[in-house]
């Protein structure tokens, strides 16, 4: 019922791929990120907040035709039974459930188990087959308390008063998440933005995530005094350009479970990392299997090898699909 190609996990009965790397005829997609979520395809199948994500991010015309998905709806596609079930990922993110004659295999996409009030939380959904990220899958991956790592920023912003906080987060999911988190630990000043965050910030407000204060972080028409002490936030990329270091005395922060990695913060000129991740750690990883029980786990990308073997280990038939073309945006 579903393998993978180069295009990514194509379903022949159904005739769609699922998170397909390049442009095809008829597409089902997890979530807006863009490893997962391309422009370009003909017909589209996705929950109605991944639909309006890729239309923001790749405007009106990403692709030909589409299909909104609420979650826990049965769609019947070219004879395969259809169903979006939440991930916990990113706003709108959904593992999607394929069933026909007794066999159900659930892709999940990229999802995380930690509480977030940014986007709907995981939900196990039954299956035969459960196709799971390993981002974090290394024993190692022990992510922390995301509000501990907001605690960092905020004593730093009292030691050190008189700097801009910089903080790079992914435009989709990260950043709003990391506002709302910030917002939840008492922090009500206004918090500024990269522009290239504004217009994600503007649909997760309007789909009722409050986010507070946000303003410009525009400096052509601001004294960049004005920012002292201030928490702006931006996308990496915008990190490594002029537009940081007109800042006052800027402390640079990254949101991202990698920083768990100290050589990564290191090489990136992190002062302050803060390992926030919208992945599951290890241990969620191993929780999330056990609990939904599959007949066989199917790896898609990361760190394959050591859950395909943890898997064996624990008599779950397992294989790495060693797919290509997914990256870590929403880390």
């Amino acid at each position: 019922m579903l393998h993978p190609t180069p295009a990514g996990l194509f379903c022949p009965i159904g005739r769609f791929h699922v998170d397909p790397v390049r442009p095809v005829e008829r597409a089902l997609i997890t979530h807006g990120h863009s490893d997962h979520a391309r422009a370009g395809h003909g017909r589209v199948l996705a929950t109605r907040q991944t639909l309006d994500i890729m239309r923001i991010r790749y405007g009106e015309d990403f692709c030909q035709s589409e299909q909104a998905a609420a979650f826990g709806d049965e769609i019947e596609v070219d004879g395969v039974k259809v169903s979006f079930h939440p991930a916990g990922h990113v706003l709108g993110s959904a593992q999607i459930a394929l069933e026909k004659d007794g066999l159900r295999i659930v892709v999940s996409g990229d999802y995380k188990r930690g509480v977030d009030p940014t986007c709907a939380p995981f939900e196990p959904v039954a299956c035969d087959v459960f196709i799971t990220e390993a981002t974090f899958g290394l024993p190692v991956f022990h992510h922390p308390d995301p509000k501990h790592e907001i605690g960092k920023l905020l004593t730093s912003l009292k030691q050190f008063p008189e700097r801009s906080h910089l903080i790079g987060a992914y435009a989709l999911g990260k950043a709003q998440r990391v506002i709302r988190l910030i917002r939840d630990c008492g922090y009500d000043e206004p918090i500024f933005i990269h522009g290239a965050l504004a217009r994600l910030c503007d649909y997760y407000t309007s789909q009722g995530i409050e986010l507070g204060d946000i303003r410009p972080a525009t400096l052509e028409k601001k004294d960049p005094n004005a920012f002292k002490g201030a928490v702006v936030v931006g996308p990496p990329s915008a990190f490594q350009d002029r537009w940081a270091r007109r800042f006052n005395e800027p402390l640079i922060a990254f949101a991202s479970g990698w920083m768990m990695v100290r050589q990564r913060a290191k090489q990136g000129g992190v002062e302050l990392p803060l390992v926030i991740s919208d992945h599951c750690d290890w241990p969620e990883l191993l929780e999330t299997i056990g609990e939904i029980a599959p007949s066989e786990v199917w790896v898609t990308h990361g760190r394959e090898e050591a859950l395909v073997r943890w898997c064996e280990l624990k008599n779950i038939p397992a294989r790495p699909l060693h797919l290509v073309g997914y990256e870590d945006e929403g880390d």
